[in-house]
C-alpha cells in the first residue's frame, strides 16, 4: 500500500479542531476514499480521569497520540488526526515551562502530509476539563506557529464559519494532491507569511475586523 496521506488539525482550544476533523473525514468518505479518524488522546485522558494531566503524564499522552496516528497510517490510505503530539508539547511548555517534548513531537509531526492550523475566529466555548479558558488561546497559537516555523514544517491556516472552514481546509488538501500527482508543479508552502511569520497577531486582528 502506498504511504498514507495524513491530515493533521492543530490549533488552540475551542477553534473547531474536532468539528473540522469530523467534517473532513465525512467529506473524504463521500468522495470514496478509505479514511481513518484519529481522535485527540488528551480528550480521552481528561474524560477518563476527570481532570487535566499532570506534568509527568504529558509524555505518555504525546506518545499515545503519535502511536495512534502511526497505527492508522499502516492500515488506511487517508488519516485525519485531531491534534498531534505537537499540541501536547505546546501545552507542556505553556503550563509547566517544560520544553522537553518538542524534539520528539516535531519528529513525529514531520510524518504528517498536511497540517491545518485553526484560526482564533470562533467564540470560546467551555468544555469541561478539556479547556482552560479563552486567555490561553493566543499564547497557544503563538507557540504552535513558532514550533512549526522553526522546524520548517509547512502549515495552512483555516478560518471562517461552518462550510467556509471546511472549504478552506479542502482547498489545501486539493493543492497537496495536485502537487503530489504532478511533480512538475512547484510545491507552494501554505504557511501564512509576513515579516513575523511565527506571530499571528496581525492576522488574527484582520480576521476579527473582517
Amino acid at each position: 500500500m502506498p504511504p498514507a496521506t495524513v491530515v493533521a488539525i492543530v490549533g488552540a482550544e475551542s477553534t473547531g479542531k474536532t468539528t473540522l476533523t469530523q467534517a473532513l473525514t465525512k467529506h473524504l468518505h463521500q468522495l470514496g476514499h478509505e479514511v481513518m479518524l484519529v481522535p485527540e488522546y488528551l480528550r480521552i485522558f481528561c474524560n477518563q480521569h476527570q481532570r487535566t494531566p499532570h506534568q509527568h503524564e504529558q509524555l505518555g499522552i504525546a506518545h499515545q497520540q503519535s502511536l495512534a496516528i502511526e497505527n492508522a497510517m499502516k492500515h488506511h490510505p487517508w488519516v485525519v488526526a485531531d491534534s498531534t503530539a505537537l499540541m501536547t508539547a505546546v501545552y507542556s511548555d505553556l503550563a509547566f515551562t517544560d520544553r522537553s517534548l518538542y524534539p520528539t513531537a516535531i519528529q513525529s509531526h514531520a510524518k504528517v502530509s498536511i497540517t491545518l492550523l485553526t484560526a482564533l475566529d470562533l467564540p470560546w466555548v467551555a468544555d469541561g476539563y478539556q479547556r482552560d479558558g479563552s486567555h490561553v488561546r493566543e499564547p497557544v497559537d503563538t507557540l504552535l506557529r513558532k514550533a512549526l516555523t522553526q522546524a520548517e514544517l509547512p502549515f495552512s491556516m483555516v478560518s471562517g464559519q461552518g462550510e467556509e472552514r471546511l472549504k478552506q481546509a479542502w482547498s489545501s488538501i486539493e493543492h497537496y494532491m495536485q502537487t503530489k500527482a504532478d511533480p512538475n508543479l512547484q510545491r507552494v508552502t501554505w504557511r501564512w507569511i509576513c515579516e513575523r511569520c511565527d506571530d499571528g497577531a496581525c492576522e488574527q486582528h484582520s480576521l476579527r475586523s473582517g
